[in-house]
């Protein structure tokens, strides 16, 4: 049952708006069943609001965009940013990254992967609940076409630490991180999370490994 918070802002934020679940995803989740074209397929993991994929898909209308997001809140934000901005390269779902991404997509399926801001769990006791693991991230590698890309970004020092060592140690190439199309002066990635972030002070890191 969502909280009262979620409850209210839905009924006067977004109203009647409603994105993809799970279940409503044809398996295999690819440009021609989600899009119904044959355009490059780019992966976010943890959309948020939606920021970075409607920024992204106008700049570059020609490739697909597909989010997953795991917290219905966010999820529900994206959906009604990409609507307000008929955004019809992109889609977002509601699901757990690691499940969608391994029982939804297909292997060398993808043209890039972003992972911005994924959350640090920064208790000691929580850090096997991060995203960035070398499981995980060789899951991901899979999915990736040749000359693909993998990028991250975390304002989260200790978390860097160990995206550095997960992504340097995994079967993908270390590369300079190419700053998306979208992203403003001053930014690396232009999401949502990254101008909270820079307004706060905070130092962010940014890595980038290909598929070679």
């Amino acid at each position: 049952m969502a909280g009262r918070g979620e409850a209210r802002r839905g009924r006067t934020i977004l109203p009647d708006v409603l994105g993809l679940k799970l279940e409503d995803v044809e398996k295999p989740a690819t440009s021609a069943t989600l899009f119904g074209n044959e355009a490059p397929l780019e992966l976010e993991v943890g959309s948020g609001k939606g920021t970075f994929l409607v920024s992204e898909s106008k700049i570059r209308p020609g490739v697909n965009f597909l989010g997953v997001e795991y917290a219905r809140l966010y999820w529900r934000f994206a959906e009604a940013w990409r609507r307000r901005n008929a955004c019809e390269n992109v889609r977002v779902v509601l699901a757990h990254a690691v499940t969608f991404i391994r029982d939804y997509l297909e292997d060398e399926s993808l043209h890039a992967a972003h992972v911005y801001f994924p959350d640090p769990w920064p208790k000691t006791r929580h850090r096997k609940r991060r995203f960035v693991q070398p499981d995980r991230i060789e899951l991901l590698a899979r999915k990736l076409k040749p000359g693909a890309r993998l990028q991250i970004v975390t304002d989260h020092a200790v978390y860097f630490d160990q995206i550095q060592k997960v992504v340097t140690d995994s079967s993908l190439t270390v590369v300079d991180f190419d700053m998306p199309s979208s992203a403003l002066e001053r930014e690396i990635v232009g999401s949502n999370f990254e101008r909270k972030y820079q307004r706060e002070g905070r130092r962010l890191h940014a890595i980038a490994a290909q598929r070679v």
